[in-house]
């Protein structure tokens, strides 16, 4: 029974491997993060880029795997501090992809590795002598603050505009916790979760079929 299992599984994903077509893409990424008490976020742009094949499955159906290099984060103020997240990610999104004409939708999840963070502005720096949280202005990396693993579940639209060429926006939201730092007084810092809308071109080889 196992032995057969693995056979169809494997007919599901590697036939369609001689199918596959290779593409590029990229673009715009809208970014915060959510989930930090007292303190509110907003959306700072950025953008991704990376590399994708479509493997037909069945019909309009296809898997479409990605690696992208991808910049997220956004804008964090509260009474005392205001400052800004850049979080750099290589991510692996795994999409099942439905063609209708023109138009396709596409969903699954993605795996995200952080390579390198940077905050800039308003920030706690130190403890005064009486113990008060002492803020400064300051540019500094903060790739320890974050977990280097996220995980965010994918959703999308797109329209094919000729063969070779769609654009598509999606919405990737990150499930995870990936704070992982104490603030200076040795509080928890509350949950961060990405959020990131995505706006893209992209261009496949071959027929684009």
């Amino acid at each position: 029974m196992k032995k057969a299992l693995l056979i169809v599984l494997l007919s599901v994903f590697m036939v369609p491997l001689a199918q596959a077509q290779l593409g590029i893409k990229g673009g715009l990424n809208v970014a915060e993060l959510t989930g930090r008490d007292g303190e509110s976020s907003s959306y700072k742009a950025f953008y991704h880029v990376g590399v994708f094949y479509q493997a037909n499955v069945l019909g309009p159906l296809a898997i479409q795997p990605e690696v992208q290099y991808s910049v997220a984060g956004g804008s964090l103020k509260s009474a005392f501090s205001d400052y800004d997240n850049e979080l750099h990610y290589l991510t692996v999104p795994v999409l099942a992809k439905l063609t209708v004409g023109p138009v396709f939708v596409e969903a699954g999840p993605q795996f995200g590795v952080l390579l390198s963070a940077n905050q800039s502005g308003k920030l706690q720096v130190d403890l005064a002598p009486d113990g008060t949280p002492a803020y400064g202005n300051v540019s500094r990396p903060a790739t320890g603050s974050f977990k280097r693993g996220d995980f965010s579940v994918v959703g999308g639209v797109g329209l094919k505009l000729a063969s070779n060429f769609s654009l598509g926006g999606r919405l990737v939201a990150g499930l995870n916790d990936i704070n992982d730092v104490k603030n200076l007084s040795g509080i928890n810092d509350p949950r961060l979760q990405n959020r990131v809308f995505q706006l893209y071109a992209a261009f496949q080889f071959g027929d684009g079929k």
